[in-house]
């Protein structure tokens, strides 16, 4: 694995503005959201709005990721993907949500989720993983990946890799009529094949209305994931692979997890809906 150092917290920029025109989750303001009530099943027209929501936060994130190299700081990052979601008519989701700071995660090596962007400066041989949601049409959008910064070394290289794999291979699994477990069932033996750890205490969630509807996606196989998808569920998939081990420690910030360890861990996002067949993801630029 990479020699990096590592991470400490840098200095946080100014909280960036948004158009006062931009609807704002119910939730901006306030110590913590609403609980969600409604259904897991949305209607189409949800899912239509979810639909451009996804895009837009997909398109975001893959903006910011255009800058991503060697001298550039996580703000920079943050200040490109708050622009282009203000440029089309969203909310940053996390600006606020729970005191959130900034408008995107950036997970930097050893952090699992939820870094906050700051004066952090990118070196030539990082990982990070940027996660991007955009609210709009009174829904949210959810994705995330994670990007190589310069020359990475081969085990890092392979645990992106392989993490984006496990996504994809949680996502074919999702079919109407199957429990959630399976999903988690699908990425913990792929990961096992490679000796990674597997994140639990983080998941996936249900997505509409609500940022975390309380419908939970684990990435392990739980007994507990007993409930049965049926087409219309909105919901994220996020696997966060380690190369050692799933336990983790926070920072004193009390959003940034990073591996107990501190060695590397990567994660991939998408949000989906339950379709007769399948899946679709909803998270595509």
């Amino acid at each position: 694995m990479s020699g990096q150092s590592l991470l400490v917290p840098g200095e946080l920029s100014p909280t960036r503005s948004v158009p006062g025109n931009i609807r704002r989750p119910e939730y901006v303001g306030r110590p913590s959201p609403k609980p969600y009530t409604g259904p897991e099943v949305q209607t189409p027209e949800t899912i239509e709005a979810m639909r451009v929501a996804g895009r837009i936060a997909a398109q975001a994130m893959a903006e910011a990721a255009k800058l991503i190299a060697p001298g550039v700081t996580t703000d920079e990052l943050d200040k490109v993907a708050h622009a282009y979601m203000c440029d089309h008519g969203a909310y940053p989701s996390t600006l606020g949500y729970r005191g959130f700071p900034k408008s995107l995660c950036t997970s930097l090596n050893e952090v699992i989720c939820h870094g906050i962007p700051d004066s952090t400066v990118l070196r030539d041989g990082d990982i990070i993983n940027l996660d991007v949601t955009a609210y709009i049409g009174g829904v949210h959008g959810d994705n995330n990946a994670t990007y190589l910064v310069g020359a990475v070394d081969e085990e890092s290289r392979l645990l992106v890799e392989r993490t984006r794999e496990s996504l994809n291979r949680a996502i074919k699994a999702v079919k109407p009529g199957r429990q959630i477990n399976i999903i988690g069932r699908v990425i913990e033996s792929y990961a096992k094949r490679f000796g990674y750890g597997v994140v639990r205490d983080f998941t996936g969630h249900g997505i509409n209305s609500s940022f975390h509807s309380g419908l939970i996606i684990p990435h392990y196989d739980s007994p507990q994931a007993t409930t049965v998808m049926q087409p219309g569920m909105t919901f994220t998939i996020e696997p966060m692979l380690t190369l050692g081990t799933h336990e983790y420690d926070m920072w004193d910030d009390g959003w940034t997890v990073v591996t107990k360890d501190r060695k590397r861990t990567a994660q991939f996002e998408h949000t989906l809906v339950v379709t007769e067949t399948g899946a679709e993801i909803l998270t595509l630029p």
